[in-house]
């Protein structure tokens, strides 16, 4: 009897271990899964200090983290960056982010969306047209998150931020992937020393440097590759997304932790504190593989002044922000447009036309004139690919108002009062198109 409760005590201990072990390695799995698929954000259950050390190197951005409240949505916004100029250096190389992922975890629905942005997103910077992944070339971290924020009206809660030289290693020592090639691949790039040679129909091994070929591959030499540019980049990016979600559920992964992570703190670069990391690390096991989802932002194409954008359509993305605006908020927006009441006897507001349609501002103004504007100029102004609306010194409580009678949910603040206007909308090409 006594020895036949030692076994099951015995047993039950095995057991209790067998079970941690594989708890402890859920944590590693997924959060390595976490760290490759959005490019090295960290990693949790290993060594404080480690993790420690790994969100407060001293080239990180200094952005402080936006602690979410219980079981709301967080975003944690991921770069991969160029090498910049080549010969140039380093204080004054102006990286730009080649890869930009959002990452949006919903602790209520158990979901974790990996949301591609493609890096010739349209913005505008300082007065002036560009693309997305510029923000980080001019600004660093900052700038990136800034238009982020405003493109997709979020708050980024972390970031995470690695460089190609980052992404070789880890990938080499993962023990890389096997890739089918389902298009001709020939493309050199020499003042980048990116160099592209794959074949229809093979099944390649991509280690750390065919990875990045992989994942940085557009267009060959000859001029042809995707006719979706980098939206179909990024669709190579998710099968590569994919292939890694197998490795990592590959018990072979295990001996591999220790080399990874005594790469990670020399090339990721995160705000996330060790027990942001281990926190979220915990939370991420306990996500379905089907509840993981790579989606892409929608939109086209378009050319302005001969270079070619990305031109973010808020109505082709309806679902994604219903995703990163769950139902929740969007019911507390309508009530705080019913509970707030402008005095629009004294409002001035001017009505630019930026997409040099004729008319286009009169009859906007006529429109608006019907929700009680009183004072209403109009006048012409340079080409504008996106609408927005500018306010001055106005309180932010008006603000969901503003974007819901305007007709236009792009909002720019500025605190500072303006002698002649307190609003001024900016119509651009999209208001054409979706009117």
């Amino acid at each position: 009897m006594e020895n036949n409760n030692k076994k099951n005590n015995d047993s039950s201990q095995r057991t209790k271990r067998k079970k941690k072990k594989k708890n402890k390695f859920k944590t590693y799995m997924m959060l390595f899964l976490l760290l490759i698929v959005c490019f090295c954000i960290g990693m949790g259950g290993y060594a404080y200090s480690f993790l420690n050390s790994l969100s407060n190197k001293p080239n990180s951005s200094g952005i402080d983290p936006v602690v979410a409240e219980k079981n709301e949505p967080v975003n944690v916004l991921v770069m991969g960056v160029d090498i910049g100029t080549p010969g140039a250096d380093e204080k004054n190389n102006r990286t730009r982010t080649d890869t930009i992922l959002l990452m949006n975890y919903n602790p209520k629905s158990g979901e974790i969306n990996l949301i591609s942005i493609p890096r010739d997103t349209f913005i505008t910077l300082n007065g002036k047209n560009e693309k997305i992944n510029a923000a980080h070339a001019y600004g660093g971290v900052p700038y990136l998150i800034d238009a982020v924020e405003k493109l997709l009206d979020i708050k980024v809660n972390y970031y995470g931020k690695v460089d190609y030289n980052g992404f070789r290693k880890i990938v080499d020592a993962v023990g890389g992937v096997d890739m089918e090639i389902t298009r001709r691949m020939d493309y050199d790039d020499t003042a980048q020393n990116l160099h592209i040679h794959f074949k229809k129909g093979e099944t390649a091994h991509l280690d750390g440097a065919k990875a990045e070929q992989f994942f940085r591959w557009r267009k060959n030499n000859d001029g042809t590759g995707l006719a979706e540019g980098d939206i179909g980049r990024i669709e190579n990016q998710h099968l590569f997304i994919q292939k890694i979600v197998e490795k990592f559920r590959s018990a072979s992964i295990i001996p591999k932790i220790p080399g990874i992570a005594k790469i990670i703190p020399d090339y990721v670069e995160t705000n996330m504190g060790p027990e942001d990391i281990i926190k979220y690390g915990y939370a991420f096991t306990k996500v379905d593989r089907e509840k993981i989802k790579t989606l892409t932002i929608q939109g086209e194409a378009q050319y302005m002044d001969g270079i070619s954008y990305f031109i973010y359509d808020e109505n082709k993305n309806k679902d994604l922000l219903a995703i990163l605006h769950p139902s929740a908020a969007a019911s507390t927006k309508q009530d705080s447009i019913k509970n707030v009441t402008l005095d629009k006897s004294n409002i001035k507001l001017q009505v630019v036309n930026c997409a040099g349609k004729a008319g286009l501002a009169g009859k906007y103004s006529k429109n608006i004139l019907k929700n009680g504007y009183e004072k209403v100029q109009t006048a012409n102004g340079k080409k504008l690919s996106k609408s927005k609306i500018v306010v001055y010194g106005l309180d932010e409580k008006y603000d969901n108002l503003l974007k819901n009678e305007l007709g236009i949910k792009n909002l720019e603040r500025v605190m500072k009062k303006d002698s002649n206007f307190d609003i001024i909308v900016m119509l651009g090409d999209d208001y054409i198109s979706s009117n």
